[in-house]
């Protein structure tokens, strides 16, 4: 617990005020299935760091079965603010073919419960799962979306070495997606989504040691990047066949024109190749992700 602690106190030193809008979290595995003790050690010290740092809250992430009344209860003494479940699928086949141990049953009823609680509520989900396919994947993020979550991440199922799902990959019982396929299929799901009002904090795995071992999968270090790029092409290429128009210079906001532009200028590619004549460029009165057709 002594490391657990100097890594806090480090950390609220380096922030200075930032700390106040900082939660510390418990991620990587099913935080209210591990070691009771373990788990109520790492909460006191948490719990305490908050008070004397100023950390906003607490939040982990966990199975949709290790969540009962108990355990909230727990939480909830120890100040946890937000609890994250790994729901994947909301198709109960896929979820028994990935031998998850849960069901879609488990994540609805997990879910209410957190929501009885009073906690803030983020639900994850796994797109090219073995059994999965769009179709689920979209039925999975509308399942998740009437749970009223109030976060939600997404996650490309990448292969990693020593795993069972890199047995059946290399047995050829599993194809992952291929990144085009799964930057395809979250460029759909990303503005079902925010469109909801829900706050979608990661879309693709962040870079760590783990997953220097990964062995196939849709994996890029700039997976949201590259949906965002995706998602604005298809509705600027949308907007451009409704006004009618081959030819047209586009404004964005700044900070849009490499996603307009797309990674290795991808989009204006995409849009020679459907007979759009198209300049983007930057324009500071566009608002946020928006874009104006001149």
């Amino acid at each position: 617990m002594q490391s657990v602690e100097e890594t806090l106190r480090r950390a609220a030193g380096q922030m200075g005020a930032r700390v106040q809008n900082t939660e510390i979290a418990f991620f990587g595995g099913s935080f209210t299935a591990i070691d009771r003790c373990y788990m109520t050690d790492l909460l006191r010290v948490a719990h305490d760091a908050c008070e004397r740092y100023g950390f906003a809250g607490i939040r982990c992430s966990t199975r949709p079965d290790a969540i009962d009344r108990e355990r909230l209860t727990l939480l909830k003494a120890y100040g946890v603010t937000a609890i994250e479940l790994g729901a994947q699928s909301m198709d109960d086949g896929v979820l028994s073919i990935n031998r998850r141990g849960h069901t879609a049953q488990d994540v609805c009823r997990a879910s209410a419960l957190i929501h009885a609680y009073g906690f803030e509520l983020g639900l994850q989900m796994m797109t090219g799962l073995p059994g999965d396919s769009d179709e689920k994947a979209v039925a999975t993020a509308k399942a998740l979306l009437a749970l009223m979550p109030d976060t939600m991440r997404i996650y490309p199922t990448i292969v990693l070495e020593n795993t069972q799902l890199c047995d059946w990959y290399r047995a050829g019982q599993y194809v992952p997606q291929t990144l085009e396929d799964a930057v395809s299929l979250c460029a759909k799901l990303i503005p079902m989504i925010e469109e909801q009002g829900v706050r979608l904090i990661r879309v693709g795995l962040h870079a760590s040691e783990e997953l220097e071992n990964r062995v196939a999968g849709p994996y890029h270090p700039a997976f949201m990047e590259l949906c965002r790029s995706r998602i604005f092409l298809t509705q600027l290429m949308a907007a451009l066949r409704e006004c009618g128009v081959r030819e047209a210079v586009v404004e964005v906001n700044p900070r849009m024109l490499s996603t307009a532009i797309g990674q290795k200028r991808q989009n204006l590619v995409a849009l020679l190749s459907a007979d759009f004549s198209v300049q983007i460029r930057p324009a500071a009165d566009v608002p946020g992700r928006t874009f104006r057709i001149l």
